[in-house]
């Protein structure tokens, strides 16, 4: 483990020189949302891009994988939902609980890590594992927030999910990106160059971007952080490596990146829509800066276990 801890330690280390700037104030808010926006919309789409542009829908869509991960992670959803329930919240709380608790900072942190930790071939795992998480439990907590508000669905909501999945960039980048390999359209040699290039800001520039973020974010309500950070970081990757492994046995490889997938700390996207929707931020916010904390060495851990699968 001690090995993998040196290997993830640079990871942190630029979300730690991110946060340290963020708290010094040298790198102001308004500085890292405008960092975040370029990563989100440039640096991670071009990146995306160039994966997907070299992979087969073949090689990605993996039915018994989505099953698997789709099955643990709604058990984890579930759970947390119903702890919060008893703990007599609003469904609106309860459902962005849930989402702390299997939500993980796959777009930032995953892609880069995961496929630099894990090998190149690691990128067609950790991208469904990213579908499933934008498409179905973005999807889901829109629906959840809306439908409890308004007292009912309609057409309205589902519009609103729609146009939200048509604008991510993550899903525009890997969706071109298929096309564009299903096509078999050659990549010219400056374009390619030109994705190289963007593409490389985005490790760095999504790290950074998590440490400068984090420093904006409350420490409070901790045992109810401390509580959904337990469930994504070990409930999650708990769930998810019983059924890769045993109830729906999972291409051991593809197993082993979908359980350090599930073992990432919260996603700060998670915090944007409690924001938006005026939902628990500070219990959200605390979620995001204990999980990524302890973060450093359960995901240290997590990726020396399956490194032996």
């Amino acid at each position: 483990m001690w090995d993998i801890f040196l290997k993830t330690l640079p990871f942190f280390a630029i979300i730690a020189l991110g946060y340290g700037s963020g708290r010094r104030g040298f790198f102001t808010e308004e500085a890292t949302a405008y960092l975040t926006k370029f990563v989100f919309y440039f640096a991670l789409s071009a990146m995306l891009f160039g994966f997907t542009a070299n992979l087969s829908i073949a090689e990605i869509i993996d039915w018994t994988f989505v099953k698997a991960y789709l099955a643990a992670s709604l058990l984890v959803y579930v759970l947390v939902t119903i702890v919060a329930v008893l703990r007599k919240r609003p469904i609106t709380e309860a459902a962005f609980e849930a989402q702390c608790g299997v939500i993980g900072n796959v777009g930032f942190l995953g892609v880069p890590m995961l496929t630099l930790l894990l090998g190149p071939e690691a990128i067609g795992p950790v991208i469904l594992v990213l579908a499933v998480d934008l498409i179905f439990f973005g999807s889901l907590i829109v629906i959840l927030v809306t439908g409890s508000r308004d007292g009912q669905m309609s057409l309205g909501v589902f519009r609103t999910v729609g146009i939200g999945l048509m604008k991510n960039p993550m899903i525009v980048s890997i969706t071109l990106g298929l096309l564009w390999s299903a096509y078999s359209i050659p990549i010219p040699a400056p374009v390619g160059e030109f994705l190289t290039l963007l593409g490389a800001a985005a490790t760095p520039g999504a790290l950074f971007a998590i440490g400068a973020s984090l420093a904006s974010k409350s420490a409070e309500r901790l045992s109810v952080a401390g509580w959904l950070s337990f469930s994504k970081l070990v409930l999650h990757p708990g769930a998810v490596a019983i059924a890769a492994l045993v109830i729906w046995p999972v291409e051991p490889y593809a197993a082993g990146v979908m359980i350090a997938a599930a073992a990432l700390p919260v996603a700060g996207n998670v915090y944007i829509l409690a924001q938006h929707y005026g939902v628990a931020p500070t219990r959200v916010s605390a979620s995001i800066l204990i999980s990524t904390a302890a973060s450093i060495v359960t995901v240290s851990a997590v990726i020396a276990w399956v490194s032996g699968l």
